[in-house]
């Protein structure tokens, strides 16, 4: 099960709302699943908070929210394909655009619709993954221009690390600040100039222009070292089960596939009903702790598709049905999604993205 903590959300998000200039807008990123919290409750709550922008990565990713109620503006981060826009246009949808063709699909289809179709142009300032390459963006911005029934409401770019006005950010913010300029002479006066995530928000608040748009830190969890003095913020999914099954060894013992874990003295085995196939890595195998009476119990043998096995021999009183905390707190102890993709070799982004949709969601403080 995966406890999700609506009222930690609100706190960070107004922790946010805190540390960037009075004024800024804020695009709060929920695709992929609001980072495997789920996206509708914790849109909805963003929305009661007054978020100004949601931000998705596909347009069906929009369309839910949109289904599920929620009226406030929605970017599609990932840009658009050529079929299905006037399901975009439809639903209200923001475009990131920084394809020609797709720009103009997107004109044809919100004339057929009779609407307006909103986007915001991205470039390419040295991510080198989605954008306008900053030589093309006259040439894009005349396109857009050209066009009818399109409203450019915004310009974009993103930076390539995490750690704040390192040398190639600020020669990523000068490319940005050029495009700007550039853009004004063109003709363009944008409503939203945004280029901030989590990390940049915190360490380099010049950037924050009049919108940032915060991802992990709404989340709890920190997108590099350097930002975890700056800033607190509260984990809010906290991933638990029970012990399903348990069991004593003597020593010898091989547990799970490929036996490579053997007991050393006589030990007690919980097996989890929880596995690869719900978001925990095989990563973790041999390397992951989970908490059980508030104590920590180290991972045993190879995680499996559902079933993981803890040593729970040093923990007194352990009794089959007992709460296990894999990401969280328990106790006096916590173990967090960064410690956890430490261990794995993985980025926190993952580990949370990764819980499965097998694992059921509750919410508290809605």
């Amino acid at each position: 099960m995966a406890e999700v903590d609506l009222e930690a959300l609100a706190f960070n998000f107004r922790k946010i709302r805190r540390s960037v200039p009075r004024g800024t807008s804020i695009l709060a990123v929920v695709k992929a699943d609001a980072y495997g919290h789920g996206s509708l409750p914790v849109s909805r709550k963003l929305e009661r908070l007054g978020v100004d922008y949601l931000g998705v990565a596909t347009p069906e990713e929009g369309i839910v929210l949109r289904q599920g109620g929620v009226k406030t503006p929605i970017l599609v981060l990932g840009g658009i394909f050529k079929e299905g826009l006037e399901e975009v246009v439809r639903f209200d949808l923001t475009s990131v655009a920084f394809e020609p063709e797709a720009l103009r699909a997107l004109s044809r289809a919100a004339g057929r619709v009779r609407k307006r179709a909103k986007i915001h142009v991205k470039v390419d300032t040295g991510l080198g993954r989605l954008g306008v390459p900053f030589e093309q963006l006259g040439p894009f911005l005349r396109e857009v221009r050209r066009l009818p029934n399109l409203e450019a409401e915004g310009l974009l770019s993103h930076f390539a690390m995490a750690e704040g006005a390192s040398d190639y950010s600020m020669e990523q913010w000068r490319r940005f600040q050029q495009a700007l300029e550039l853009s004004r002479q063109e003709g363009f006066c944008w409503r939203y100039i945004h280029m901030a995530n989590s990390a940049n928000l915190v360490l380099f608040p010049e950037c924050c222009l009049n919108m940032v748009r915060p991802g992990i830190l709404l989340y709890g969890a920190y997108p590099s070292s350097p930002i975890k003095p700056l800033i607190e913020v509260k984990p809010v999914l906290t991933l638990k089960t029970r012990i399903h099954f348990l069991k004593s060894v003597p020593p010898g013992s091989r547990i799970s596939y490929g036996g490579t874990f053997v007991t050393q003295r006589e030990s007690l085995i919980a097996t989890l009903p929880i596995g690869y196939a719900d978001g925990y890595s095989t990563l973790l195998s041999n390397r992951g702790e989970v908490l059980v009476r508030g104590r920590r119990a180290p991972v045993v043998g190879r995680v499996c598709m559902d079933l993981t096995m803890v040593d729970v021999t040093e923990v007194p009183g352990v009794s089959p049905g007992d709460e296990v905390v894999l990401i969280g707190r328990q106790g006096r102890e916590r173990i967090s999604a960064d410690e956890v993709a430490e261990k794995a070799g993985l980025i926190s982004y993952e580990v949370l993205c990764s819980i499965g949709q097998r694992v059921p969601r509750v919410y508290r403080g809605t």
